[in-house]
């Protein structure tokens, strides 16, 4: 591959493309697929060529539309090759979108294509759902089909890993990150250049590069759209960092319950080995990278870099002691960069658009956008993207549509099983890393689960905490007792058998488990129990002992071996 043969690919598929009066995208992520969106797309395929229209309609299967709640979805455009021909929209807003299609409503939208929408299935897309969003990782999702590399060519993929490889030092690209202010999406949000900086200078000739798929929030569903949805995104997000940072080997490491992106992923490296965008020279330059999978059993703690490493090695995947950390010694013993999917995701943007692009997007301290999977008690649950500094009240009332059957807002929990409950009160904060941690919670991975007055907080708080016990590694003490401990005495207090006193114990427990475990899994398990008594504390109250609502009783935690 060199780049005028890049350039040959992505013009004969714009050219393609731009022959079709109409193009008929349906939704095969996981979410639509699951309510049969790929009958549907058979059913549209099988109408198109009945009615001789195969030369000017086309028919494919795209990644996630973003408004799971309404799937499955199907979008309608007529050619939408700019004066450009960059092969994307000329807005990220579908230009007509279906929802809730069956196999039964094909016969109908073929027929309408050049005549007034089907109006009992059309999906609004003039709303804040829509308008609001601002795509940069997400910006082909939907849009091009997954399983096909010509598909993210067109739409200017891998035009990034060519301008590094032919215009770029590896350090000149670790500055461009970093002036960009993209921070890790997946966690406390550290500055990515400054974690590619590290790798970079560390010693060794052998680096390695690993994509942290393991996604397992409850709730959360944002890496797994991306990989399901634009593969080829992340895989030329790892070789970009893998040349900054000296690497030729990466290693993706997905959870085997995401069996639709594995398949993705495998077909879209063996598509990019197929035409050189991975494997040896390059682009004809010295730069080689490979990329593996790996497959995780499903345990969250795997989600820590130092477990997941351990993991990746065949080993148990328990975290260790950090320092040395893993940009230091990782996998195997040599220097190792991990980030996860999203932020891997924004570099060929970056790349494309320049770091001051990024940089003006958002707020100060927080650049670019956050993918947010948005669920619970909220009419629009689905895939979002929105800029940073954005607004909790701004993303669950207007992007989310608000509380379903008339029933008021109570709480949001952000970050997953390691964040905490906000209630109404702050929910004009900006959503950024420094307003939430504020509050009692952090960005996470980007899981956002809203409750409504129905939801009782002392429940959430144990079902929180049972996950986070269940998925203990077990190594460390704290973890592995205190978070049985801590979950005893919720269900101790669910139960009305609590006193006062128990409550107390219940926050001392908390702080020694966040102040004592070995990794950020035991750290931040208490940060559901801490914000519930926080702003909750009534109905902890509540729940106690009918006869020790003044504090009276001496707490008797139950003692456990686990």
């Amino acid at each position: 591959m060199n780049p005028e043969e890049l350039n040959k690919i992505a013009t004969a598929e714009r050219t393609m493309q731009s022959q079709y009066r109409h193009t008929i995208n349906v939704c095969v992520a996981a979410g639509c697929l699951s309510s049969r969106a790929d009958q549907v797309q058979q059913a549209l395929e099988n109408e198109v060529k009945q009615r001789g229209l195969d030369s000017h309609c086309d028919v494919k299967g795209v990644g996630c539309l973003g408004l799971c709640a309404a799937g499955p979805l199907v979008t309608v455009d007529k050619v939408t090759i700019n004066g450009q021909e960059s092969g994307r929209r000329e807005s990220s807003v579908p230009e007509l979108m279906y929802q809730s299609v069956t196999a039964a409503d094909a016969a109908e939208i073929v027929a309408a294509l050049d005549q007034a929408p089907v109006q009992r299935l059309v999906c609004p897309t003039n709303v804040p759902f829509f308008t609001r969003q601002k795509k940069i990782v997400l910006e082909n999702s939907g849009v091009i089909d997954p399983e096909r590399i010509e598909e993210y060519i067109a739409a200017d993929g891998y035009a990034a890993l060519l301008d590094v490889l032919t215009t770029k030092k590896p350090m000149e690209v670790v500055a461009e990150i970093t002036r960009s202010g993209l921070r890790g999406r997946g966690g406390a949000g550290f500055p990515t250049g400054l974690k590619w900086g590290t790798v970079a200078k560390a010693a060794g000739a052998t680096k390695y590069v690993i994509c942290n798929a393991d996604e397992g929030d409850p709730g959360a569903f944002m890496d797994r759209a991306v990989l399901e949805s634009d593969p080829h995104r992340v895989l030329e997000g790892m070789a970009i960092a893998a040349y900054a940072v000296g690497a030729s080997q990466g290693y993706i490491y997905v959870r085997a319950e995401y069996p639709l992106a594995v398949k993705r992923l495998k077909l879209a490296i063996r598509q990019a080995e197929r035409l050189g965008l991975l494997g040896t020279n390059i682009f004809h330059t010295p730069f080689s990278f490979s990329i593996e999978i790996r497959l995780g059993a499903g345990a969250f703690v795997c989600g820590e870099e130092t477990a997941l490493i351990a993991s990746v090695e065949g080993k148990r995947g328990q975290p260790r002691p950090r320092p040395p950390y893993p940009a230091e010694r990782g996998l195997w013993e040599a220097p190792t960069l991990i980030n996860n999917v999203e932020t891997l995701a924004n570099v060929p943007a970056i790349i494309r658009n320049g770091a001051d692009w990024f940089a003006g997007i958002g707020t100060e301290k927080s650049r670019g956008t956050k993918v947010f999977a948005l669920a619970g008690r909220v009419q629009n649950t689905g895939l979002i993207e929105v800029p940073m500094g954005i607004t909790l009240r701004e993303i669950i009332y207007q992007v989310g549509g608000g509380i379903p059957e008339g029933r008021r807002f109570k709480a949001v929990q952000t970050g997953g099983p390691s964040g905490g409950c906000i209630p109404e009160q702050f929910l004009d904060i900006p959503v950024d890393y420094e307003s939430l941690a504020q509050v009692g919670s952090i960005m996470g991975s980007g899981g956002m689960i809203v409750m409504d007055e129905t939801s009782d907080m002392v429940d959430v708080a144990k079902f929180f905490m049972e996950f986070c016990m269940t998925e203990s590694c077990g190594k460390c003490v704290p973890c592995r007792v205190g978070t049985a401990q801590m979950y005893d005495v919720l269900e101790k207090i669910t139960r009305g058998q609590a006193t006062a006193a128990d409550v107390e114990y219940l926050k001392d427990l908390c702080d020694v488990v966040r102040n004592t475990s070995l990794c950020g899994l035991g750290m931040t398990a208490p940060n559901p129990v801490l914000s519930t008594l926080r702003y909750f504390k009534n109905e902890y109250d509540a729940r106690l002992r009918p006869d020790d609502h003044n504090g009276n009783g001496a707490a008797q935690p139950v003692e456990v071996a686990r």
